[in-house]
């Protein structure tokens, strides 16, 4: 499987990240199927968070990882910082503790990848990359980007960092799919629209989508007429989404590829760095990602699918 880099990082990171909001050791029987599945096709990423069941994923990824004793070969990413019942926790005392509190969940003394799931834009953006620029320098992260942030707000704090001499963000994780969001799947969620990919294209920030199959979109059970699935339809359905459908139909068509394996290779083909998080629960979804990687497209082949030829 393909590769990115990212600055700290002992080993590449695969294009497929396997998502973890569902494990819990209560299922830790599917959580070890899945990712035993999931090394199998050459995945060494997984994505996590402080809030995932409750704290529950990050316990079951470390109790697979010490039972498997397979750490030094997994990049293990994990996000703090979500809003609670008491308010943003983008500050320096809320990430520390979320922090030491992730370690212990995933037996282990230090994060691969760390992400802010939220901003605080009450909060200077110099103070933030200060706080983790300490958090690097103890060892407990090895590299951070942001999840929902803005692209000027990552701006902003690289700027930041390059006049201090400190590492700034180096990933960005908002929703990039082929399917445009036309408002937010949560609250305060940032989908990538023309401008943010432009962005991308202007900076070359390394891109890990979620959602990067737009919610089974493009899995062929849903159809313009079929309104079941209401955040679906809130989301992604309009004339210019299914109109992408439709080119990435025609397209896997050509190629010997599946609407959805189009839909997750135009994520894997920008002109920048990217991963795509996914959400395979069964062997024939994990191969199906798999190939996937396997698609080049063209930059035209791109464009023409997110409809900026025309």
């Amino acid at each position: 499987m393909k590769q990115i880099k990212l600055p700290g990082v002992k080993q590449g990171i695969s294009q497929l990240i396997m998502g973890s909001d569902y494990f819990a050791p209560e299922v830790y029987e599917l959580v070890c199927t899945n990712l035993d599945a999931f090394t199998a096709i050459g995945g060494n990423t997984i994505d996590s968070a402080f809030i995932y069941a409750g704290g529950k994923s990050e316990q079951a990824i470390g109790m697979w990882m010490e039972e498997r004793k397979n750490r030094e070969s997994i990049n293990v990413w994990t996000k703090g910082g979500h809003p609670n019942h008491l308010g943003p926790q983008v500050n320096k005392q809320s990430i520390y503790n979320e922090l030491m509190i992730s370690l212990e969940r995933l037996r282990t003394d230090y994060i691969d990848l760390y992400a802010l799931h939220r901003d605080d834009t009450n909060v200077p953006v110099g103070e933030i990359v200060e706080i983790l620029n300490e958090h690097i320098e103890a060892g407990r992260i090895r590299t951070f980007g942001g999840s929902n942030w803005t692209t000027a707000r990552l701006q902003e704090a690289n700027e930041y960092a390059a006049a201090h001499g400190l590492r700034g963000f180096e990933f960005s994780s908002p929703n990039l799919s082929l399917a445009k969001a036309q408002e937010p799947y949560w609250a305060d969620c940032i989908s990538v629209d023309e401008e943010i990919l432009g962005w991308h294209e202007r900076t070359e920030l390394p891109l890990l989508s979620w959602s990067a199959q737009a919610r089974g979109f493009f899995t062929g059970r849903f159809t313009a007429e079929d309104r079941t699935d209401a955040d679906l339809v809130r989301v992604f359905y309009n004339d210019d989404n299914w109109e992408r459908y439709r080119r990435a139909e025609q397209l896997g068509k050509e190629k010997g590829f599946s609407t959805i394996q189009i839909a997750l290779a135009y994520v894997l083909n920008q002109s920048f760095q990217t991963a795509a998080i996914i959400g395979a629960r069964n062997e024939a979804e994990m191969k199906s990602c798999l190939e996937a990687t396997t698609i080049t497209l063209t930059p035209e082949e791109v464009k023409w699918l997110d409809l900026r030829t025309r």
